[in-house]
């Protein structure tokens, strides 16, 4: 890996580590939120995230393998704004408590979150996310993969965030009645 060392592996297995928390978090949160008489909006562009938070340790591991990158100086930088993101995450998944999800689901008639830093960010998971994709590959020199899988992610928060306003807008309207 051209003297990048174990870092570019230990941040993958990091970050793999964490999807696959939050898959069982959000399987774990599911029931519940049925429960309350949730309902799941944008299941079909769901396996487009799984696309592409699957093609980023791929483009990542290729890219260190193959373009003798390495970590330039402004790496601690970088790192710094990968571990913002995880603080934006972690309080997101926090203030929502069970309601969190990697999926859309909306209960009708429970009003969105807005304390917290919900009152400066509406949708921080995504900023996290959009964060973590640059500051990663970045932070060991992968500018090439930033770049591709920032090109790659770009429709999908865009996407999410107008199925997910609309899912609340629909919920807020469907409890009114």
């Amino acid at each position: 890996m051209h003297g990048i060392g174990i870092w570019p592996f230990v941040m993958l297995i990091v970050m793999v580590g964490q999807r696959f928390a939050e898959l069982v978090i959000s399987a774990r949160h599911r029931p519940r939120i049925r429960a309350m008489g949730g309902v799941e909006y944008g299941a079909s562009h769901f396996p487009l995230i799984v696309a592409v938070h699957t093609l980023f340790p791929i483009l990542l591991l290729f890219e260190l393998a193959h373009h003798g990158v390495h970590p330039g100086p402004f790496w601690p930088l970088w790192l710094l704004v990968w571990i913002l993101a995880q603080l934006l995450r972690y309080s997101a998944m926090r203030l929502l408590g069970d309601r969190w999800n990697v999926r859309i689901w909306v209960v009708p008639g429970m009003a969105p979150v807005q304390s917290g830093l919900y009152r400066w960010i509406r949708h921080p998971n995504y900023v996290a996310v959009v964060m973590e994709f640059i500051a990663v590959p970045m932070l060991f020199g992968a500018w090439r993969t930033a770049i591709a899988i920032s090109v790659l992610n770009a429709p999908v928060p865009a996407l999410r965030i107008r199925r997910e306003n609309e899912a609340l807008q629909r919920a807020a309207v469907d409890s009114s009645r």
